[in-house]
């Protein structure tokens, strides 16, 4: 029961704690109680495959709220669009999304690189109080880095 992944688990869960970080106190909990409860083989290779895609579509959900609200409208994008900070904002967000683009799939293709991303994005999220989409951006700009590395070798 208590192998190398569950002890890992909980030296996550206990840096959650210390860092007071609900999203990977959750994450820790949730991930432990499948794979007591014996669900694990069911729940982990459908979490593994679809959980990008799934936590993407809620992020998207959670941003087009305040769209739906009516809280934001075309005026609203008219206005914003009038500041140099507005189109930096836009920019950045075009960039950001075409390079998690390549991100999700050096993610999926290299286990090692994986490994890499996702503890660095728990130590950012635990102690810097980061947010966890960490691994895209991340793997978007390894995979960039690598392109660069490539190009020049």
């Amino acid at each position: 029961m208590l192998n190398q992944a569950v002890l890992f688990m909980l030296a996550l869960l206990l840096i959650g704690v210390l860092a007071k970080n609900q999203s990977l106190i959750i994450a820790v909990v949730f991930l432990l109680a499948v794979k007591w409860a014996g669900l694990g083989e069911k729940i982990f290779p459908f979490a593994q495959q679809k959980g990008i895609h799934i936590g993407v579509t809620i992020i998207t959900i959670a941003v087009l709220v305040p769209i739906v609200t009516g809280e934001i409208g075309f005026k609203e994008l008219q206005e914003a669009l009038k500041s140099y900070y507005a189109w930096i904002a836009l920019a950045s967000g075009i960039f950001v999304a075409v390079i998690a683009a390549n991100g999700v799939e050096l993610l999926q293709n290299d286990p090692h690189i994986t490994a890499a991303l996702v503890f660095g994005t728990i130590l950012a999220v635990a102690v810097f109080n980061g947010v966890a989409v960490g691994p895209l951006i991340g793997a978007g700009i390894a995979y960039m880095a690598m392109r660069v590395v490539q190009f020049f070798s």
